[in-house]
């Protein structure tokens, strides 16, 4: 089995995670600023490392309606599916990964400052893990 990658995209950051090889374990790599040539970083990553999926964070309301997040994360898919023709694009439902990340993070007793710079890898980590455990 192949590596799949996970982002989860903010305005203002990206975190990424990856499986290990098996696809049973989910572990953060980094987190990437969102700004220009971001696209091209993941790219690089996902040719080094042999991803085959790319799993792209979906923010779906709870009311079911689509919002403009989820429109946008929609339209990134597309791009992805341009820039990376022969990788999987799967757009996975993302609710309450980052209340999750945040509590994982309290609980271990990371310091706040800590916590603002590693929430969206733990996010992008809890995102890939339940993806992976909803396969098995």
């Amino acid at each position: 089995m192949e590596r799949i990658l996970a982002l989860d995209i903010g305005y203002v950051r990206i975190g990424v995670a990856i499986s290990d090889p098996l696809g049973i374990f989910a572990q953060g790599v980094c987190v990437l600023k969102n700004k220009p040539g971001w696209h091209e970083e993941v790219a690089t990553f996902v040719k080094e490392k042999g991803v085959s999926t790319l799993l792209i964070g979906l923010p779906k309301r709870t009311d079911g309606k689509v919002g403009e997040a989820e429109e946008h994360m929609r339209r990134q898919a597309e791009e992805f599916k341009t820039v990376l023709p022969n990788v999987d694009v799967i757009l996975y439902d993302e609710r309450f990964t980052t209340v999750i990340a945040k509590q994982t993070m309290l609980e271990a007793d990371i310091s706040r400052a800590g916590r603002k710079q590693k929430i969206d890898q733990v996010a992008a980590t809890v995102l890939l893990q339940s993806y992976l455990d909803s396969k098995k």
